[in-house]
């Protein structure tokens, strides 16, 4: 317990504190300027649907990053490709007259999603093409082969009518409408997972305790579980006012709480944090370091499926403009959140701090009235802003 330092927490969730403030600021903002209320439920339910594809994303490429600072270039274009491909199977159109089943097409999608991850992995981890000049190539490929499917399947350029059975996979709300102005499943879900993290945070701390490792203070665990407990209850009452707990929420829910199990309890995790620390040591010490990357870049496919269906039944249809700049949001998110530029080091709680950050920011802006212009150069800044921060933390911990 003795190195438990205020100062130490303060740096480490610096970027959630900006989160806070950035919110609160928006809030005050949206309300004097254009008389929004940031707070209402309809505007909550949005931030969260409309930036799905970023907790989504994010995840992957935060597994891509830890491998060395690597990234994917090719998601924003994939999500388009993904989202004709799945338009081409599940809606009759000028190419295929007859549709396929939904489980079929997602079958389908989803060995797509396989067989290009499987590929740009092996290019990566086994030909040694370097992972930007890969992606890149993907990048430019997936947007004009989506395009050209998009094109040559309806007069105009996309593909609507997706039938309900795939939709309430991805979009739609849990419990919805059946109990009135304040969803009552929604609050019980929303206390159940406040009961969960309390037990965790508490149970954790009694477990390092137990074998002498250092532990956070009692009260320190009591102020961090009201912390998390309010988040989760406002994001409840929130859901439950506006009809109830969005299907995306879900999905982002088992994303987060997958690759959080990776990235902190598992072996492989680990070995992802080794490979981007040292590759050479991670060699060394027996890693598999081609399967390491290997893996990284079939995980990333996967999710980017995963992420066009949730996109494209948000939107409910699939066009040639789908996926623009997302790559840039993913990678955006891993920065802001902490994740190292160079690898080795990153968490899915500071990615998950990184999207809902940019998604304030994005939403905020717009509400206020700022032009998408400004928004982009804000972006920027703050991504600026998260490196220097990341570098200038090291050299400070390397002086100490």
């Amino acid at each position: 317990m003795n190195g438990f330092s205020m100062k130490n927490v303060m740096k480490k969730n610096v970027m959630t504190i900006a989160l806070f403030a950035v919110y609160v600021l928006f809030v005050i903002l949206a309300a004097a300027i254009k008389g929004t209320n940031m707070l209402d439920p309809s505007v909550v339910t949005s931030l969260i649907e409309q930036n799905a594809y970023v907790f989504i994303l994010g995840a992957g490429m935060l597994m891509c990053m830890l491998t060395g600072g690597n990234i994917d270039l090719s998601v924003g274009s994939f999500v388009c490709f993904a989202g004709a491909v799945i338009g081409l199977f599940s809606v009759e159109n000028k190419i295929i007259q007859n549709t396929t089943s939904t489980p079929v097409t997602l079958l389908i999608i989803v060995g797509v999603g396989l067989a290009y991850g499987a590929l740009l992995g092996f290019l990566i981890a086994y030909v040694r093409i370097p992972p930007w000049i890969a992606t890149l190539a993907g990048y430019l490929a997936f947007r004009g082969l989506g395009t050209q499917i998009l094109t040559t399947a309806s007069t105009t350029n996309a593909i609507s009518n997706f039938p309900k059975s795939l939709l309430a996979i991805f979009s739609g709300k849990l419990f919805e409408s059946a109990w009135g102005v304040l969803n009552v499943p929604c609050l019980i879900l929303g206390l159940v997972g406040s009961a969960a993290v309390i037990f965790i945070n508490f149970k954790s701390r009694a477990t390092k305790v137990k074998k002498g490792y250092q532990a956070d203070p009692l009260w320190f665990v009591i102020v961090k579980s009201c912390l998390i407990v309010a988040v989760i209850m406002f994001l409840t009452v929130e859901f439950a006012l506006d009809g109830g707990i969005p299907v995306v929420v879900i999905w982002i829910l088992a994303v987060l709480i997958i690759y959080g199990i990776i990235t902190e309890k598992t072996t492989i995790g680990r070995h992802f944090m080794t490979v981007g620390g040292n590759a050479e040591a991670s060699r060394l010490s027996g890693i598999n370091n081609k399967r390491i990357m290997f893996c990284a870049y079939l995980n990333m496919a996967i999710l980017t499926v995963i992420a066009s269906l949730i996109v494209t039944a948000r939107t409910g249809a699939a066009n040639a403009f789908a996926g623009q700049e997302f790559e840039l949001d993913a990678i955006a998110a891993c920065i802001v959140g902490g994740v190292s530029a160079y690898g080795g080091a990153g968490t899915i709680v500071g990615m998950v701090v990184g999207a809902t950050l940019i998604g304030v920011i994005n939403q905020g802006m717009s509400l206020v009235g700022v032009d998408q212009d400004w928004i982009k150069i804000v972006k920027g800044l703050v991504l600026l802003g998260a490196v220097v921060f990341d570098i200038m933390s090291k050299k400070g911990n390397k002086k100490q």
